[in-house]
């Protein structure tokens, strides 16, 4: 069984894969915007309890992992003439593919889903950590395909979620697609609110003037349910992208996500949902390497 040993990667895309359908397009989409960022792709296969139970029952060995593995490596190299790399490990899929992303120095995680049942389906009860306790950022993407890339992204801006953290990942995405920021900002009345996020809206706007970043900003029609408002918005501008700040549970941490992410990840339009993580190490993890 392969592992990662001596492999030491950066500007990588990291795809876990269960070999379901459902991960299919995570892999068609992720190797596609590896190819057009200039990066690595790395599929990744857990190999946990449900994997020995499996191949137990068809009398298979770990080979038939590392085979597999080989088997898609070849066909989308192919399709998308980028690199790809295979590894397998042994362990939880909560802490391996975590520890597989920091060890590669991976950039980004694409993680294919068909809502949040079919991510379940996939990855178990409580398979939202992955995407929660993420050191990188990870894009969740559902059925919609890449297309041209991310041509307009929805850029939220409200109260409660420090959208300043996402400034950096936005300028550097916007510069490679060419693309336009819809800002979005809720609506406050309490002046205090109101005001903090004008002042965040002004903060952000600026940067992206001082480097030429085609944008637009919007403000929420009502208070109660922005979240809501947000998906509309972007279905209405045709959105290729949302990035998000996730929200952890502070009473569960770790173990389920706010009512935001779980809405903006599994939305019903199906667009792909960037999720960072406030953490320094992904601020890092990107700034470290340029996309252009």
């Amino acid at each position: 069984m392969e592992t990662i040993s001596e492999k030491k990667y950066n500007d990588l895309v990291l795809i876990p894969t269960d070999f379901s359908e459902v991960c299919e397009n995570a892999i068609n989409h992720g190797a596609e915007l590896a190819k057009h960022l200039g990066y690595k792709v790395c599929l990744l296969h857990v190999v946990n309890s449900e994997t020995k139970s499996k191949l137990k029952k068809e009398n298979l060995d770990l080979t038939s992992i590392v085979r597999q593995l080989k088997e898609l490596k070849a066909v989308y190299e192919k399709k998308y003439k980028v690199t790809i790399e295979t590894v397998a490990v042994e362990g939880s899929i909560f802490t391996a593919i975590h520890e597989v992303a920091r060890e590669l120095k991976a950039n980004l995680m694409v993680l294919g889903t068909h809502g949040k049942k079919g991510l379940q389906k996939v990855f178990g009860s409580y398979a939202l950590r992955v995407v929660l306790e993420s050191p990188v950022p990870v894009i969740v993407v559902q059925n919609k395909v890449f297309g041209k890339g991310y041509k307009n992204i929805v850029f939220p801006v409200s109260n409660d979620l420090e959208a300043r953290q996402k400034v950096q990942t936005a300028l550097k995405i916007a510069k490679l697609f060419n693309s336009k920021l819809h800002v979005f900002k809720s609506l406050e009345t309490d002046p205090a609110l109101k005001s903090r996020v004008d002042i965040i809206t002004r903060q952000i706007t600026e940067i992206l003037d001082e480097n030429k970043v085609k944008y637009n900003v919007d403000a929420a029609s009502k208070t109660a349910n922005y979240s809501k408002q947000v998906l509309s918005y972007a279905v209405l501008n045709n959105a290729d992208l949302i990035m998000i700040m996730t929200q952890p549970n502070v009473d569960v941490p770790g173990f389920s996500l706010s009512k935001w992410d779980e809405l903006m990840m599994f939305n019903d339009a199906e667009i792909p949902v960037l999720c960072i993580n406030p953490m320094n190490v992904i601020i890092n993890y990107w700034e470290s390497s340029s996309l252009y």
